[in-house]
């Protein structure tokens, strides 16, 4: 029992490392903002090669990167396009006198946070040839029905943004555990609906 936690414990430890590791590859890659989607997909990949003790580095990041930038620049453009508009609407929600600003500012944050949830759910379930068009319809699907698994990442963005406004130094290590998250939720969804179709 007691080799079994120690194994289980080194196993969790090596994970988080990775997904520190992971973090500074995400942000790297993620600089130019309109590489955002790729550099989660890659990034995903990543983690989910690790977590299946398959051999990845540094060179299978930047393979899938470049793979799934020449499939998702369209989805880049349009991730930016968002952020600009997210920014512009907190700049006018700072003003003051804007009629029901809190309200406001609270269903921007809302909506900001599912959009990031979504675009987690598309990155983690990206595979070479997949479309981002079918990733972000399913991606959608699973935040209205997997609930829990929402709330999981929602969390986690919340934590990340929580982070940034303290330090904005902790967005690398935090953005390699929220990409972890992501494929945890995952795999967590698809070991669910396994174990559904074989009680049915």
């Amino acid at each position: 029992m007691t080799t079994r936690r120690r194994q289980a414990f080194g196993e969790g430890f090596a994970l988080l490392a990775e997904c520190l590791l992971t973090g500074v590859w995400l942000v790297l890659a993620a600089v130019p903002v309109v590489t955002l989607p790729a550099a989660l997909a890659a990034a995903a990949r990543h983690v989910a090669a690790h977590v299946d003790g398959e051999a990845t580095g540094w060179g299978g990041f930047w393979a899938d990167f470049r793979t799934a930038w020449r499939e998702s620049w369209r989805a880049g453009l349009a991730v930016a396009g968002a952020g600009l508009l997210l920014v512009l609407n907190l700049v006018v929600l700072a003003q003051k006198g804007v009629p029901g600003r809190p309200g406001f500012a609270l269903a921007t944050f809302l909506v900001a946070g599912l959009a990031v949830t979504v675009l987690l759910r598309a990155g983690a379930a990206w595979a070479p040839g997949e479309r981002w068009r079918s990733l972000f319809t399913g991606a959608l699907h699973e935040t209205r029905d997997d609930v829990s698994g929402t709330g999981i990442l929602l969390g986690g963005v919340a934590v990340l943004a929580a982070c940034a406004w303290a330090l904005w130094l902790l967005v690398v290590p935090m953005s390699g555990c929220l990409v972890g998250a992501a494929v945890a939720v995952r795999r967590r969804r698809a070991a669910r609906e396994a174990e559904e179709r074989r009680g049915a």
